[in-house]
């Protein structure tokens, strides 16, 4: 009798030290979606608890797993002691805070390496040398590891600096007649639901392909973008959150090991490039990424 209750015991302190907790997007279908891969990931040896924004502030165990920067920013402000996994985050976003709070803040990284991107534009056309980007003043930083990279694979790229909105579209004009391709950043104050159509419409008159920013804007009529799969950033996330389980502590942000490529073809059809298949693009990329010693440290 008394073996049996000091189990019990015992397996309720297990599960009280292996719950996470999940703070969603408010976006309720992506948030069960990522609810129901998270626990089929963790199995039974980490509880899932979801939890509302009233209750963020009074969590005082266990590690909030968050869908998105607003997500993250509301478990950040509700409780700043909180180890915290964000999902759905760019590096841009995620970095300061967890170089701030080591260990206790990290994140599955979303965005994908631009150096990734723009061999995925010269594995549709490998013969492209030139890259042209678009930036701010305030996003001109974004794409300086890029641009030293860029050598080492045979490229070059040319910054265009957009200084205000009315400008967006010449400044577009001139970057398209530099380069074989415009490489596209998350850069949402270029690259936003706003501008993404005259942006797709201006490349497509002009007979120039668009390489991501993302999946979603591939739909939109870019004509092709590298992206991480969910499985994969799920099974990184349990991956992160055993490591907290074992040592109190979170690894640094990540970005998955595997990555695939969405492609439009109907893009491809209408300015007549021969596309090779998903996967053949993909291992293509892999392939050059690992003989420049990359793919670790994109």
């Amino acid at each position: 009798m008394l073996f049996a209750a000091f189990c019990t015991f015992v397996s309720a302190q297990e599960s009280t030290a292996r719950t996470a907790f999940f703070a969603g997007s408010g976006n309720a279908p992506l948030d069960q979606h990522l609810v129901q891969l998270l626990k089929a990931q963790m199995g039974p040896t980490i509880s899932l608890v979801e939890v509302t924004e009233d209750q963020l502030a009074t969590l005082d165990s266990g590690p909030i797993i968050t869908a998105g920067p607003s997500a993250f920013s509301r478990a950040r402000q509700a409780n700043r002691s909180a180890p915290i996994l964000a999902l759905l985050v760019d590096k841009s976003f995620i970095s300061g805070f967890a170089d701030r709070s080591p260990g206790q803040i990290t994140g599955v990284l979303y965005d994908v390496p631009l150096i990734r991107q723009a061999l995925t534009g010269k594995a549709i056309l490998p013969q492209a040398t030139k890259i042209a980007l678009l930036a701010t003043a305030d996003s001109v930083e974004l794409y300086e590891p890029l641009i030293d990279k860029l050598p080492t694979y045979g490229m070059s790229a040319r910054l265009f600096l957009v200084d205000d909105d009315d400008k967006l579209i010449p400044t577009l004009v001139r970057a398209l007649g530099y380069g074989d391709f415009l490489l596209a950043a998350p850069d949402s104050a270029i690259y936003n639901p706003r501008t993404i159509k005259h942006i797709l419409l201006t490349a497509y008159r002009r007979n120039q392909i668009v390489i991501g920013p993302t999946q979603a804007y591939v739909k939109a009529g870019s004509l092709a973008s590298s992206y991480a799969p969910f499985p994969e950033m799920i099974e990184m996330a349990d991956d992160f959150l055993t490591t907290y389980f074992e040592t109190g502590e979170f690894p640094a942000p990540s970005y998955p090991e595997d990555f695939r490529v969405e492609v439009n073809a109907q893009v491809a059809r209408s300015l007549n490039i021969p596309l090779p298949s998903r996967e053949d693009i993909a291992q293509r990329v892999d392939r050059q990424l690992t003989a420049n010693g990359e793919v670790a440290d994109e």
